[in-house]
């Protein structure tokens, strides 16, 4: 019995260092595995940091709680700046300039203007100006003898630039003392108006009602009251400018007020007076009857 425990314990003392030989073996392996992150042939992954290399950049070491707020403001949206645009009209150079029906002086004159005077330049076809006159398609010859372009700004307002073109296809029409007005001044119709006939507050009335609804009186010295008051230095394209005139020059308050007229600018009116409608320049004779501007839009 002594000799059997003898040799067990010398048999469980051989188990116990095979058993510690093998630990040695296993542990530092696995030790250096867990350090090489499961890479056992030391080779590095392409985008695995060398050892000793994989700290991070300083100014990311913040946790991403505490990092600056970014308080850089987005660039700001900026309007693009369109470019004002400009109306280009066919001047006169010359008296009795006639307009046509067709680009040609073989075809029938509607009309004519005489020097100074513009009309609307819609395109050029060969030696003409394509235009409107009397509410139709019409020609002005195109020769710099006869005619130049002329630019004018036009209003950044669309309704001013529809009012003014509802001017220029009556262009021609001639001038009716007392003509029958479009509407009675609150834009009921009224009977027997001729679209070709008008006086100077009339020609207003029926432009500003279909370019711009708005309801215009039916006399310069009632027209003269609507609107907000506008100085001469303030003048601008697509006012209402008031004049008396030779019989009504010493009269009193409104009653020196007896013709109206529409500004497009650079000293150009669009009206009706003695003849028929027609752009033409202010004339020093004009300024010296002008009264005051009234603005409707």
């Amino acid at each position: 019995m002594k000799k059997l425990s003898i040799e067990f314990i010398s048999m469980m003392l051989a188990v116990v260092l095979l058993i510690a030989s093998s630990l040695a073996l296993i542990i530092p392996t696995a030790i250096q595995a867990g350090s090489d992150g499961g890479v056992s042939d030391g080779v590095v992954v392409p985008g695995t940091p060398p050892e000793n290399e994989d700290i991070e950049d300083e100014e990311n070491t913040q946790p991403e709680e505490n990092l600056p707020e970014d308080t850089t403001e987005p660039p700001e949206d900026i309007p693009s700046i369109e470019p004002v645009q400009s109306a280009i009209y066919a001047r006169a150079k010359v008296n009795g300039l006639n307009l046509r029906s067709g680009p040609g002086s073989n075809y029938a004159s509607l009309g004519y203007i005489n020097a100074g005077d513009m009309v609307i330049l819609q395109a050029k076809e060969g030696a003409w100006y394509r235009t409107n006159y009397k509410n139709k398609t019409a020609y002005i010859s195109a020769s710099s003898a006869y005619t130049e372009p002329f630019e004018i700004a036009a209003s950044d307002n669309e309704i001013i630039e529809k009012v003014i073109e509802e001017g220029l296809q009556l262009l021609g029409f001639p001038y009716v003392y007392g003509a029958i007005r479009y509407h009675d001044g609150t834009g009921k119709k009224l009977s027997n108006f001729d679209p070709t006939k008008y006086d100077c507050s009339s020609l207003m009335q029926y432009i500003f009602y279909h370019g711009a609804n708005v309801h215009l009186n039916m006399t310069t010295r009632t027209q003269v009251k609507q609107g907000t008051f506008v100085p001469k230095s303030d003048l601008k394209r697509g006012d209402l400018m008031f004049f008396t005139n030779s019989s009504r020059y010493n009269n009193k308050g409104v009653e020196r007020i007896g013709h109206v007229a529409l500004y497009l600018g650079d000293n150009y009116i669009l009206h009706t007076a003695s003849d028929y409608a027609v752009i033409e320049e202010i004339s020093t004779q004009r300024w010296g009857y002008y009264i005051e501007t009234r603005r409707l839009v």
